[in-house]
């Protein structure tokens, strides 16, 4: 079709909070090419959608915007190229949720929306509703009586993620923290290691709803849990950032051997860059 760099002659206006491989994949669709491809005329180093939408460069983004006819703070706001490190663990490699007010509804393809991804969400962030699973099919959190906590702590990852905010401990690694192990006391009868974390301390409904639904944690080096469980995770977020570095050294006595070693070092290292950080931050206005 002699498609290139320049300009597209015809594009396709983005949805509010379209993620980028949706917008380049309805626009092949319409120019009949495949997606890649599309992607491609304009940056021919990248190699597939996903890395368009998790790491694009300024000057890639110019580019884009460029063959788009669009402005590029909007190109870049499509992507999840201003999400922290330390939160990228919570972004899914596939639509984990869905809002059925804001999701677009089209006669052809179906925009994909950047949210849809984010794990620590549980609103959505265009209408405030709550999210339901991907397939639409509602199931209702178990966890209802701490909502409020927990949309405190979806706007204190959120804060993280998308702006860099901290307070003394950045939510992402409280919430690391909260999925390790510990062991219950007293121990009950046919204990399974894998069923009880430290989030079980603060929300003590967990450990009955995991046993209830034969529901499985992932371990801590992925905080991605399902949108029913989802809403706990976020209040122990909330309820430790409140509480201060006292619940952590309270936490700790709640596991034993390495993990409680492990623990231990971590929330020694997190505490004391965070002092350092407040000391150096202080300096710097004295």
């Amino acid at each position: 079709m002699g498609l290139s760099a320049r300009q597209l002659p015809v594009r396709l206006a983005p949805y509010p909070d379209e993620l980028l491989s949706s917008w380049i994949i309805r626009h092949a669709a319409f120019y009949a090419v495949p997606p890649l491809a599309m992607l491609q005329h304009c940056l021919p180093e990248i190699q597939s959608l996903r890395t368009a939408d998790l790491d694009i460069t300024e000057s890639r983004v110019a580019r884009i915007a460029r063959m788009f006819s669009a402005d590029p703070a909007t190109v870049l706001r499509m992507t999840f190229s201003n999400i922290t490190q330390s939160s990228r663990r919570l972004i899914a490699s596939e639509p984990r949720q869905l809002c059925c007010s804001c999701s677009p509804i089209t006669n052809e393809l179906h925009p994909v929306l950047r949210s849809r991804f984010l794990g620590w969400r549980i609103t959505c962030p265009l209408c405030g509703n709550l999210l339901q699973n991907a397939d639409g099919g509602p199931r209702r959190s178990p966890f209802s009586r701490y909502h409020n906590s927990a949309l405190i702590g979806e706007q204190l990852l959120d804060d993280e993620a998308e702006r860099g905010m901290q307070n003394w401990m950045p939510p992402s690694e409280i919430a690391r923290l909260l999925l390790m192990r510990r062991v219950p006391r007293p121990l009950p009868d046919r204990y399974e290691p894998s069923n009880y974390r430290v989030l079980g301390v603060i929300i003590p409904d967990l450990d009955d709803v995991l046993r209830v639904q034969n529901s499985k944690l992932p371990s801590r080096a992925s905080t991605l849990l399902p949108l029913h469980l989802r809403p706990a995770l976020l209040a122990g977020v909330a309820i430790v950032q409140r509480s201060g570095p006292e619940m952590l050294h309270m936490l700790r006595s709640h596991m034993m051997g390495e993990n409680k070693a492990r623990f231990g070092s971590a929330i020694d290292e997190i505490v004391d860059c965070a002092r350092q950080s407040r000391t150096s931050s202080q300096l710097h206005l004295i």
